[in-house]
């Protein structure tokens, strides 16, 4: 017999953030399929709506982060991308990637994301259908405008692309975080 459970242990703890990931991950894919629609199969343009949807979630993730984590201003860049790895993609996504390839200005590095990737763990693209899918499409985008958007918060300008996605018949998949600079902490006008 099976133990029957009530609503309000659903959202006690981490099953809230489980459902809300399964959820988002379920339907991810369907959103990728309607951008592909909508532009056509205009790879491009897909990848910059999807970079500018994660790129708006990033910016209000970052103050759920924060509050759930408690973690206070970096120090280094290379402090920010362990933090990344280790807190913030497991908190969200229940995965830590492996920061890799530090520049030597510790500037850059590359997130190495494991398998299975949330995003892609039933997905299989078309390229049989369309072989400029392979060649075009980053299909989790959204991720690198979500780092993009929260790093910007934490006044962090920073350049972040793929080098590589197993969708895509690479080896494994691979995104670039690069620093551009440190923006300034800033009042808004008017608020003095």
């Amino acid at each position: 017999m099976s133990k029957k459970v009530a609503s309000d242990d659903i959202f006690k703890g981490n099953n809230v953030e489980k459902i809300n990931s399964e959820l988002f991950t379920l339907t991810y894919g369907s959103l990728v399929a309607q951008l592909c629609r909508d532009f056509n199969n205009n790879y491009h343009e897909v990848n910059n709506q999807l970079d500018k949807m994660g790129y708006n979630i990033g910016l209000r993730l970052i103050e759920e982060f924060l509050a759930k984590t408690g973690v206070r201003r970096c120090s280094t860049f290379k402090e920010t991308a362990d933090i990344i790895s280790k807190l913030g993609f497991k908190l969200f996504l229940n995965i830590q990637p492996a920061v890799e390839n530090w520049s030597l200005d510790l500037r850059s590095c590359t997130l190495v994301i494991p398998d299975p990737n949330p995003l892609t763990e039933f997905v299989d693209l078309p390229v049989t259908a369309d072989p400029k899918i392979a060649k075009e499409l980053w299909y989790s985008q959204v991720l690198c405008g979500v780092l993009r958007g929260a790093l910007q918060m934490v006044q962090l300008d920073c350049d972040v692309y793929f080098l590589k996605d197993r969708l895509r018949g690479d080896d494994r998949t691979e995104m670039r975080l690069k620093l551009n600079k440190i923006l300034k902490d800033e009042v808004p006008a008017g608020e003095d």
